[in-house]
Parts: C-alpha cells; sequence; structure tokens
C-alpha cells in the first residue's frame, strides 16, 4: 500500500495567486484557462510553475513569466519561484478554444447578436487624407484610458496604418486552433490585416468576394472577449468594405471624419449617406484639421489660422441631418498640430503623448461626448413587423 504525498500548505495559497493572473492576450485568469499544467511548493518554500503557453512562438510569454513570478512572490512564505514554460497539446488547444468559444455556433459575429453590450463605432470618411485613422487611434485610446474595454479593428485593407500608429507594425497576433488572439497594445485590442500578412511590404490586392471574407475572419474568429467598445477603421469612400460592415453590423454607429474645406464635405456627406442606406445610424461628425495656432513672435498671444478654410464640419453636419432626419451634431474640432503627426508616426498617439494640447483635449473631449452618449434608436431598424 502505498502512502498518498501530502500536498504543501502553501500550495492552495500559490494556486490562488495564479488565479489573479491573466493571460495578456486573451484577459482571462490562467487557471481558468487551464494553462497551469503544474505547481509545487518544496520544503525551502520555493515555487515551480509549470504554464502552458497557446503555441511555442507565444509573443507575451516574456510577460507571461514576469506576471506569474510577480504573484507567487508576493505569497507570504515563498522563498523562490521558478517558472517552466511548455506548449499545448492540440486536444488541450481544442478544449481552450470550447471553453472561449462557450458553446457558440462557428462564424458567428458577436457584435451582430441581439444580446451584444458592445457599443460598435465605425469611423468613415468620403476621401483619404483627413485624419481619419489618428481620429480613430486617438479616439479608441481616449475611451481605453476612461477605463473601458476597447477593440479596435482596422478595416482599411489597403491602406491599413493603425498598427504603425500604435507602434506595433511588426505584430503578429496568435492563433489557437481556429481563433486569432488580438494583439494587445497600449490597452487596446487590435486586429489589422497588416498584421495578417506574411510580410509588411505585400501589396494587398483584393477584390469583392475575399475582401468580405477576410471582414468576416476579423470580425467573427477574433476572440475579443467583452468589450465595451469596438472601433473599426473604414477605407475611405464608399466601397467594398463598407457595404459589407454595413451588411454584417447593421447596429452599428458611424463617426463621419471630414476636413473644413468645402470638397471634403461634400464627399464626408457621401460616407453618412451609405451608412444610412445600411441601416446605420450615423453618430455625428469630426471635424480635424479644423485651424491652426500659433503663438504670435512679437506679443505671444495665440491667433488661429483657418489653412484649410471653414465650416466643412458645420456644413455635413446640416445636410446629413436634413437628409436623415435626426440630429448629426459636429462632436468635435481638431486643430492642426504637428504632434498629431508626429505621435503617429513613431506609435505614440497625442492623447497618451500630449493630452494637454489643444488637439489631445478635443479628442479626449471626444471620448467624453461619446462615453456619455446613451444608446439611440433614432435611424435603426429594429427588426419588428406589424401584426
Amino acid at each position: 500500500m502505498t502512502t498518498p504525498t501530502l500536498e504543501h500548505p502553501l500550495v492552495p495559497r500559490v494556486r490562488a495567486a495564479l488565479h489573479g493572473v491573466n493571460d495578456p492576450e486573451i484577459r482571462r485568469p490562467i487557471t481558468e484557462l487551464g494553462m497551469v499544467d503544474a505547481l509545487d511548493v518544496d520544503a525551502e518554500g520555493r515555487a515551480s510553475v509549470r504554464v502552458l503557453l497557446t503555441v511555442s512562438g507565444c509573443p507575451m510569454k516574456e510577460t507571461l513569466t514576469r506576471d506569474v513570478t510577480a504573484a507567487v512572490s508576493a505569497v507570504e512564505g515563498i522563498s523562490g519561484v521558478d517558472v517552466d514554460l511548455g506548449v499545448m497539446s492540440d486536444e488541450q488547444r481544442t478544449a481552450l478554444r470550447d471553453v472561449l468559444k462557450g458553446g457558440t455556433p462557428e462564424r458567428e459575429i458577436p457584435f451582430a447578436q441581439p444580446g451584444s453590450l458592445t457599443k460598435v463605432i465605425a469611423v468613415a470618411s468620403g476621401k483619404g487624407g483627413v485624419g481619419k485613422s489618428s481620429v480613430t487611434v486617438n479616439l479608441a485610446l481616449a475611451l481605453a484610458r476612461k477605463g473601458h474595454m476597447v477593440g479596435l479593428l482596422d478595416a482599411d485593407i489597403y491602406g491599413h496604418s493603425v498598427p504603425s500608429m500604435l507602434g506595433v507594425p511588426d505584430a503578429r497576433p496568435t492563433a489557437v486552433e481556429d481563433m486569432i488572439m488580438p494583439v494587445p497594445t497600449q490597452g487596446l485590442k487590435v486586429i489589422s490585416i497588416g498584421m495578417l500578412k506574411p510580410r509588411r511590404d505585400q501589396v494587398v490586392a483584393w477584390r469583392g468576394p475575399i475582401l468580405d471574407r477576410a471582414i468576416t475572419q476579423m470580425l467573427a474568429d477574433v476572440y475579443w472577449g467583452d468589450l465595451d467598445y469596438l472601433l473599426l477603421d473604414l477605407p475611405p469612400g464608399t466601397g467594398d468594405v463598407a457595404i459589407s460592415l454595413g451588411q454584417k453590423l447593421p447596429n452599428a454607429e458611424v463617426l463621419v471624419v471630414t476636413t473644413p474645406q468645402q470638397a471634403a464635405a461634400e464627399v464626408a456627406e457621401r460616407a453618412g449617406t451609405m451608412a444610412s442606406m445600411m441601416n446605420q445610424r450615423v453618430l455625428g461628425v469630426v471635424e480635424n484639421m479644423a485651424y491652426l495656432e500659433v503663438a504670435c513672435p512679437h506679443c505671444g498671444e495665440l491667433q488661429r489660422h483657418d489653412l484649410f478654410g471653414t465650416g466643412g464640419g458645420e456644413s455635413v453636419s446640416n445636410a446629413l441631418t436634413s437628409r436623415l432626419g435626426y440630429s448629426v451634431p459636429v462632436l468635435a474640432q481638431v486643430p492642426l498640430d504637428p504632434r498629431l503627426r508626429a505621435g503617429g508616426d513613431e506609435g505614440v498617439p497625442i492623447v497618451v503623448d500630449a493630452p494637454e494640447t489643444a488637439a489631445g483635449k478635443a479628442l479626449l473631449g471626444l471620448a467624453d461626448t461619446i462615453a456619455a452618449r446613451g444608446r439611440n434608436l433614432a435611424g435603426r431598424q429594429l427588426g419588428l413587423s406589424p401584426l
């Protein structure tokens, strides 16, 4: 008869501490995900923890090792920590996928379901060059810094710039079976077609049906988890991607970005009209590059210069309000600031790097306005039919 091995009295406390360690990509406890493969504490109080990675090349393994070490070291009585990293088997990855899917059918877009509590905001523009992606990235970061869980989908298939703007141009998502883990960065969950290409310099030359499948994959096959907001950076114009997203996410709200000049305003109206045609509600208008403030070299007083004219945002607001039958307000006027451009190039957007600037305050104010708004049913189809 064999004598059972007694568990060290610190093991339950170490296990409880590990329950507070979240996987950096999935953001759920590693104990809940079946990632803790073995746990032991020796007579001297040294803990040994074996953690299973989803894949061998997991990009967050150093973060996971650091978090596990810190959590276990904080347990009173533990004298040291050894973390051993293994890799899940195919069966374990399948079990993890089932846990994350929660028994839902394959290829289901969670944000399109009636019970979804995620606010989906698609950021659109009539033409390129108006700073749509800069507005999207800064708005996402501003919402995250208010304590919201935010996902960011770079749906600008041909001009995907979001990874570079966030300082992760070479990041690649982790795949778990047929699921994709979004890349965690700066408090956001991010996915972009640029992250799915084998090389950064590879050209995306896709047409309608392939574009549609790519959009479905980024919405349905990515494990987004629980989000308060999902922001989508749309391609400029009214092409295939805007139509596809309108069909897949009819209850999304659309934020239209323009600049003050009338040429940009006219095409921005078309983007808002397209959203309405797809039964999406237009949330409001952002006028980017609204003006430039410079200090007078003699008196130091700030002087405003309207480099691109005036009135574009108001023009789009008035036209869409009249056309759609509900209020489409100008939600923000973001001034021209070289730091806004520099922040995007360096991967440190202005709401993080210089929130005290006029542009930073305008974008943070935009986040405040959006976060304060309740759900509005104006302009939406409710899926009801008369008896």
